[in-house]
């Protein structure tokens, strides 16, 4: 979709800082690490960062105050409050407004990074350019009555320069200057490192979720939008990439639900919880992802099974296939079936049998690609 978009419509603010960043993230980082490299405060200052800014994004901003997904008591609001603020995405309760305008619009015009104005602008065109007035913040009436939330919203800008830029300069001048070296070129890395570098690299990973996770990747939950799961992302962004789970199910703590799935920041609210620091973690019960995934297997086949007769007769392999396919749709509706009846009836289902389940439903998808190999696309 090719948009216009007016001169006067470019949001000079967001694309300066942004472009400035970019720049110097990209020429001046690696310039400054060819010239003096990097030392082992310096690298565990930038880990550092990434890891309490990224996971600031996705356990705070994301699962906890857009989400609901779980409650926390104050110190960890209020860390995530102060280190999201310095990924510069701008206050929590701005960030909570667009990202739950998103899931109630998403992939239309109301939805603030929709994908179907194509990849930049889900990526990043959205905050450089404003085609519409700005919407009023006017579903984050929870978010209004908490005192943390509206105090990072005032100062989410002098936070972000602060503790996200100043103090890793800070640090690295008193790193250097104790260690009898030069505290200037110390200030630099680490202003340029855990500072601009680190913010630019938090940044990208959280602008892929909007633009790759909804472009590449499988959707076994559900095709009613273009969320897809992608475990490459989940490994940049804390387990984030497992985007078609969490559109279909928004309100669960976990994003990567299966437990080989990686996802540290679910994890870490699990290890929360344990110690006292959360609770109420809200889970969708693994019957209901199953059957969504039993459903959305049952589509497909269904699918596939409607292609095959609208080939013509004139392919060897058709009938054959119309055959085989038929027999894996039924296989796959008593097994679906014979699920929702268990739900429906309050069955105590065990872990075995959901697993029994899941195997059959993978096992009949894998089954009918190979029904449908010899035939075209």
């Amino acid at each position: 979709m090719n948009l216009k978009i007016p001169f006067e419509r470019v949001n000079w603010l967001n694309t300066a800082f942004l472009g400035v960043i970019c720049l110097t993230a990209l020429i001046a980082s690696p310039i400054y690490l060819w010239h003096h490299g990097i030392n082992g405060f310096q690298l565990g200052m930038l880990l550092f960062y990434i890891i309490a800014t990224g996971m600031s994004i996705t356990l705070g901003y994301h699962r906890l105050f857009s989400h609901l997904s779980f409650r926390a008591k104050w110190p960890i609001r209020l860390a995530t409050l102060v280190f999201g603020a310095c990924a510069f995405e701008n206050s929590a309760l701005n960030w909570v407004s667009d990202h739950r305008r998103h899931h109630k619009h998403t992939d239309h015009d109301e939805d603030p990074y929709d994908i179907s104005k194509g990849f930049f602008w889900a990526h990043i065109g959205w905050i450089l350019f404003k085609l519409d007035p700005v919407p009023p913040l006017d579903n984050v009436a929870d978010l209004r009555k908490d005192k943390l939330v509206m105090w990072q919203h005032r100062w989410d800008k002098l936070i972000a320069l602060v503790v996200g830029l100043l103090l890793p300069a800070g640090l690295g001048y008193l790193w250097n200057a104790t260690h009898g070296l030069d505290p200037w070129t110390g200030a630099l890395g680490g202003f340029l490192l855990a500072g601009v570098l680190r913010v630019f690299l938090v940044q990208q990973c959280t602008f892929f979720i909007n633009s790759l996770c909804h472009t590449i990747g499988e959707q076994p939950y559900s095709t009613r939008c273009s969320a897809r799961d992608s475990f490459v992302m989940s490994l940049v962004t804390f387990g984030e990439g497992y985007h078609n789970y969490h559109h279909e199910f928004q309100h669960d703590y976990r994003n990567g639900v299966k437990p080989w799935n990686f996802d540290p920041t679910k994890w870490a609210i699990w290890l929360l919880a344990k110690v006292g620091l959360a609770s109420d973690l809200r889970r969708v019960p693994e019957s209901k992802v199953v059957l969504a995934q039993m459903m959305e297997a049952r589509r497909h086949a269904d699918a596939e099974l409607a292609r095959l007769k609208s080939l013509g007769e004139h392919h060897p392999w058709r009938d054959k296939a119309i055959e085989s396919a038929n027999a894996l749709v039924e296989r796959l509706t008593a097994s679906y079936n014979e699920l929702e009846a268990a739900m429906v009836g309050r069955v105590d289902l065990s872990r075995k049998a959901l697993r029994r389940w899941t195997e059959e439903t993978r096992e009949v998808l894998d089954r009918l690609a190979e029904v449908c190999k010899p035939l075209p696309a």
